[in-house]
């Protein structure tokens, strides 16, 4: 096999014919401003190349069952491996899915008690709350029980003729109102709270209270919670939108009353090993239970013992022994799910395979970054090659070679600017190398608050009842170690305060909706078009009447192969410009309707006549993505891009003073546009919002008006405020933020420089 992965003219996306020989058995970094096509190189040109040709050794039968991955549009590539791709995408699942399912520990788990429990219980299913010899009854396996949210359902200062019966049907006119107001059992012109506790009992419950009324109900009456439930608790196959809707807001989740949340039978939520159930032992932080479990001295099971021991000694390593095993998947960081999936790699004994990391030091205090750079040497070390896109000098630092792609974004970018160590990353001129050689200083004088907004006693996960104010109309920063409480703090926040999250959860999943959709100006570049022209509006929409008809305004034909991989085509009607002829005859400024697709968003601020279009882009290009293509489908977007759109919205439409929370806004953000983040941070709180970011960058904690430091560990080492108040006030602190912004000071120390 060659030393090297060979690649010729690349051009998938935005990459610009782009050659390089990447080494093999060696940890490669991949640099570059967001949008430069770093991500086209790594993960839709060589990672998509190498699942492709893998997937082509299996037979029809498997193919169809594995992942489809989209060919590359290259000249030539070779010396690829068979790939493992870790990305950032949550793990989510479903309400089954725990840290325990997901990394086969709780498999290990159930093994071992099936084995040496006291009482015996029976084989491995029954300690599984997925097998039906297992599960708890009450709540089928999930821990938790879907039950009425009762004082949700009436407003008691209405009467029952006002509206007093919130539940959708249930309202004056609604088709459940009349068993209740047409029975002569209850008072229409009276609010509820002037009703006896008996009377509201009986319309809410029916039952004894209802026979206590004066004139009773009929026989076969149903109280309000009675009829709820039966509607939409009690029903079986799918249910629509509009009841899902109704049940999100009339119920709450609540923990299953019978198993406590443990989710199994009682018989296998009893049994014990070691004096502890299987329910206390998933409890128990993951670095506690490595210690508890190596006591289990049964030679019988030694086997499983060690295989057990060693996954989690593994999760240990990647820095997340603060987790237990019931800890729900969906719950976990994008961070969190990715260090997750490198686990089962890390015991593997395959070599000469090709890793492919996607910012793996997301979520990651500088403080735990080095236990990912040494697994990533580790599995370098064993014969791989690691292929890792990332923005954070420590892991630059630490590998083999670098190399950036750019030099700017979109068509700017897509080209190799930089290929060696990180000694002449250093002194290199490009963004890369300009950004490593800046360091900004800590903010000199820091914005006061007006007022504060107080989040109290705060318990969620590990919070040790935490009480904080945080200054209102200042930028406030939540900081700590992976694991420290920070998220739970803010969901405490976001929940005691109706604060409004920017997170970076896709912004749809519709593959139409583009910046122009998203934006609300197609309305207004259809009328512009329509108006210029003396035609119909209409005509512009490529869902409506100047579709082409072949395509139906897709621009490709999608044909379905089966198990080969399926193929679009570019429509020959059209020649993917998605309209008929006759509408792409019309311009303005030069431009068809079809040209303003191609469009980046800072060349539509310069090019198009509206200034209400201007406006709204300008939102865009104010977060940094003025290289986005106004028809470039949202769904291609990372999560970072997805964030900094929803920061524009904001940016567009917020007026009244507002609390934003944003989750790590400076993931997948390149050193060189941590500037324009802060640039748009400063604008929300100079417009009179409070804006609290969950952060580790150290770059923003400098430039923080008030910082919260949590720690001093994760999990139950942690879920303490360490510190509050002024960055300059930080640096006098013992804490590992303190020691980070100290090592990477500029001016070896001197604040403020």
């Amino acid at each position: 096999m060659g030393k090297h992965i060979r690649i010729r003219e690349a051009r998938t996306n935005n990459l610009a014919g782009l050659s390089a020989d990447i080494p093999r058995n060696q940890l490669v970094v991949f640099a570059g401003i967001s949008g430069s096509g770093k991500s086209s190189l790594v993960f839709d040109t060589v990672a998509a190349e190498a699942g492709h040709q893998l997937n082509e050794t299996f037979p029809p039968f498997a193919r169809n069952r594995l992942p489809r991955w989209s060919r590359p549009d290259v000249e030539e590539i070779d010396g690829l491996s068979p790939v493992v791709v870790i990305d950032q995408r949550r793990l989510g699942g479903n309400a089954r899915s725990t840290v325990g399912t997901i990394t086969d520990t709780w498999t290990y788990l159930r093994l071992l008690f099936s084995r040496t429990s006291t009482p015996y219980v029976g084989e491995s299913g029954h300690f599984s709350f997925n097998d039906p010899a297992g599960m708890c009854p009450a709540c089928a396996g999930l821990g938790e029980v879907v039950v009425s949210a009762v004082d949700r359902f009436l407003d008691l200062n209405k009467s029952l003729a006002a509206g007093a019966i919130l539940l959708p049907g249930f309202g004056h006119g609604g088709y459940w109102y009349n068993q209740y107001a047409d029975i002569g059992s209850f008072d229409l012109d009276t609010p509820l709270r002037e009703w006896s506790p008996t009377e509201r009992d009986a319309l809410l419950y029916g039952g004894e209270a209802a026979a206590k009324l004066g004139t009773k109900p009929p026989r076969d009456y149903e109280g309000v919670v009675e009829r709820f439930e039966r509607i939409y608790l009690h029903t079986s196959g799918d249910l629509s939108e509009r009841k899902q809707d109704v049940i999100r807001r009339f119920t709450r989740s609540t923990t299953c009353p019978d198993c406590h949340g443990d989710r199994l039978t009682e018989a296998a939520r009893t049994a014990t090993v070691l004096g502890r159930t299987i329910g206390e032992l998933a409890r128990l932080e993951i670095t506690d239970l490595a210690a508890l479990v190596t006591k289990v001295d049964d030679p019988a099971v030694a086997p499983v013992v060690r295989a057990l021991t060693a996954r989690l000694e593994a999760m240990i390593t990647i820095g997340l022994g603060y987790l237990h095993l019931g800890r729900a998947t969906t719950s976990l960081s994008g961070g969190e799910s990715q260090r997750i999936k490198t686990v089962k790699h890390l015991g593997s004994s395959l070599t000469e395979m090709l890793y492919v990391f996607d910012e793996p030091t997301v979520g990651l205090h500088p403080h735990d970054t080095p236990a990912m750079t040494a697994l990533l040497e580790q599995l370098r070390d064993k014969g791989n090659s690691v292929l890792v896109v990332e923005h954070d000098p420590d892991v630059m630092a630490v590998a083999d070679q670098i190399i950036e792609v750019g030099p700017g974004a979109g068509d700017d970018g897509g080209r190799l600017v930089f290929q060696g160590g990180f000694g002449e990353l250093l002194e290199a001129g490009t963004p890369t190398g300009r950004a490593l050689r800046r360091r900004r200083p800590i903010t000199p004088v820091p914005r006061t608050g007006h007022g504060s907004i107080t989040i109290a006693d705060a318990t969620r996960n590990n919070l040790r009842h935490v009480t904080v104010d945080l200054p209102a109309g200042v930028l406030t920063v939540l900081t700590g170690v992976a694991g420290s409480g920070k998220s739970s703090l803010a969901a405490e926040l976001v929940e005691q305060h109706a604060a409004v999250v920017i997170d970076q959860k896709a912004v749809t999943t519709n593959r139409r909706s583009t910046p122009i959709t998203w934006t609300g100006i197609a309305p207004a570049v259809r009328r512009t078009f329509a108006q210029r022209n003396g035609v119909s509006a209409a005509l512009f929409s490529a869902n409506s009447e100047g579709a082409c008809p072949t395509c139906k305004g897709l621009g490709v034909i999608h044909t379905d192969l089966a198990f080969m991989d399926g193929q679009e085509t570019v429509c020959e009607s059209c020649d993917g410009r998605r309209y008929t002829a006759e509408v792409l005859a019309y311009q303005v400024a030069g431009l068809s309707i079809a040209d303003i697709d191609d469009l980046t968003v800072d060349e539509a601020v310069r090019r198009f006549p509206d200034r209400a279009v201007v406006k709204a882009l300008g939102a865009i290009a104010d977060v940094g993505l003025g290289y986005l293509r106004l028809g470039q489908p949202l769904t291609t977007l990372s999560g970072g891009e997805c964030q900094r759109l929803k920061i524009a919205r904001e940016l567009h439409d917020a007026d009244k003073p507002t609390l934003y929370v944003l989750d790590e806004p400076t993931t997948g953000l390149h050193l060189n546009d941590i500037d324009t983040l802060l640039g748009i941070l400063d604008q929300l709180v100079d417009r009179g919002h409070t804006v609290v970011v969950i952060e580790h960058n150290l770059d923003v904690i400098r430039q923080a008006d008030w910082v919260v430091d949590l720690g001093p560990g994760p999990g139950q080492h942690g879920g303490r405020v360490l510190y509050e108040g002024t960055v300059r006030d930080l640096m006098t602190q013992a804490t590992p933020t303190a020691s980070a912004l100290w090592a990477t000071n500029p001016g070896h120390g001197t604040i403020g420089e």
